[in-house]
């Protein structure tokens, strides 16, 4: 194994270029105008355009729709589900997994929340993510059972 030094460092192959040399006459292939072309902003010494400008073009920071508030990066998908729904299905063990079977939520939802509009008269045990305080009361009211998954 050789060892090595400062002196054997050399810049990868093809990632230095020799500097454009401008003004040097006209069969240097880069006299007269210098590469700057023969009229206008860019052809004056000192010329800069402003960070985003595009030649009078509608620049794209203002041609592109702004975003509002933040993105949540890790949001979840909630199915809804509400009590007078669950009636209807006449499952006795409500939860995610048995709504993905049968099909009555989206396959990608991450949780479930149950909501209290409508009826229910059979005891249902729910298994859910969140519960609203009214949908809770109906389903123990009918002889039911409630758990926070």
């Amino acid at each position: 194994m050789t060892n090595i030094t400062l002196e054997d460092l050399r810049p990868a192959e093809g990632s230095t270029h020799k500097t454009k040399r401008v003004g040097r006459g006209r069969s240097s292939g880069r006299g007269k105008t210098s590469c700057r072309g023969h009229n206008g902003e860019g052809q004056r010494s000192g010329s800069s355009s402003k960070r985003g400008f595009e030649g009078g073009q509608m620049p794209a920071y203002r041609r592109l729709p702004k975003l509002k508030g933040f993105q949540i990066i890790n949001k979840l998908n909630y199915a809804e589900i509400n009590v007078g729904r669950i009636a209807q299905l006449g499952l006795k063990e409500v939860s995610l997994e048995v709504l993905k079977e049968a099909k009555r939520v989206h396959p990608s939802s991450d949780g479930l929340r149950v909501l209290g509009n409508g009826e229910i008269k059979k005891a249902v045990t729910v298994k859910a993510s969140y519960v609203t305080p009214s949908a809770k009361e109906k389903i123990e009211a009918a002889g039911g059972k409630v758990e926070l998954v």
